[in-house]
């Protein structure tokens, strides 16, 4: 079976129109700040996504673009502003940010309240802990809500997750050991990888390299989840996993484009909400 997003954006947006419906009775009007440094095409096209589907959500989102060039110092300054914006309810920094701003001192300053894409220190030691309260971050949540929605069990089963980044990797193993999982990292450098990835229930990829995996990788009773995002040699969109070699194979696979990248801006204003009702509390 194809595991599409779309399905899955669609039931999660009805619950927060609701969510949206019910706040704003109260007075609460949800309001996204997005920060963008330059203007790399990826974030572009994301911001574009994320602003129409907020539109069809009820939610106010305000861009707040910076000059590539922007000092350290200035980007704090921005987010000081927004942090101290009562109005203002979550914040999304695109990452990576350039090189010459000092990232690992920027993540701190974002307000742990309104980090709807687990940036802050303290919401990441919260995802390691299985804190609840804190924000999992957008791509790792969006893949467990593919597998909640289509009724995969996590619960005992064998699950692979190939990338180790702070971003997907470690997030994502982490969440999936909440649901009681067995997780196994893997990464490229691991060795015998195809044996492992094999023998999973469940294979999760996320190696940031166009069509890595074949299907010398998987059995048939894989369920395989792609998070990468990759453009081939002819220039298509395509994931970490070669579609087309395994997907009559497996037998569950997510697509590239229309998979995981199809639900992932509709968590972040799932967590959006969840921050509201943190700063009505």
């Amino acid at each position: 079976m194809i595991l599409y997003g779309k399905q899955v954006a669609e039931k999660l947006s009805e619950e927060i129109i609701d969510e949206v419906k019910t706040l704003k009775d109260k007075g609460i009007e949800p309001k996204l700040a997005i920060v963008r440094v330059g203007r790399n095409e990826g974030d572009l096209s994301y911001e574009r996504g994320a602003v129409k589907r907020a539109e069809r959500l009820g939610i106010k989102v305000e861009v707040f673009e910076l000059e590539e060039g922007i000092k350290t110092e200035d980007l704090i300054e921005c987010i000081e502003k927004i942090n101290n914006d009562n109005l203002i309810h979550g914040l999304l920094l695109f990452r990576p940010l350039p090189k010459h701003i000092d990232e690992n001192r920027v993540k701190n300053y974002i307000n742990a309240n309104k980090d709807v894409d687990c940036i802050n220190p303290i919401n990441v030691a919260k995802i390691m802990e299985g804190d609840k309260t804190g924000f999992a971050p957008c791509t790792p949540a969006a893949v467990l809500e593919i597998l909640k929605h289509y009724s995969i069990d996590l619960r005992g089963k064998n699950v692979v997750v190939v990338g180790r980044s702070m971003v997907v990797g470690k997030p994502l193993s982490m969440l999936l050991l909440s649901e009681d999982a067995t997780v196994t990292i893997c990464h490229s450098k691991t060795q015998n990888l195809k044996e492992i990835t094999k023998k999973a229930d469940i294979l999760i990829v996320a190696i940031g390299c166009a069509k890595y995996i074949n299907k010398e990788y998987v059995s048939d009773s894989t369920v395989v989840i792609d998070v990468g995002i990759n453009v081939d040699n002819v220039g298509n969109l395509c994931g970490d996993v070669d579609f087309e070699d395994v997907k009559d194979l497996v037998s569950d696979i997510t697509p590239v484009p229309g998979g995981v990248g199809a639900v992932t801006n509709t968590v972040l204003f799932k967590n959006l909400i969840k921050a509201c009702k943190f700063q009505m509390e």
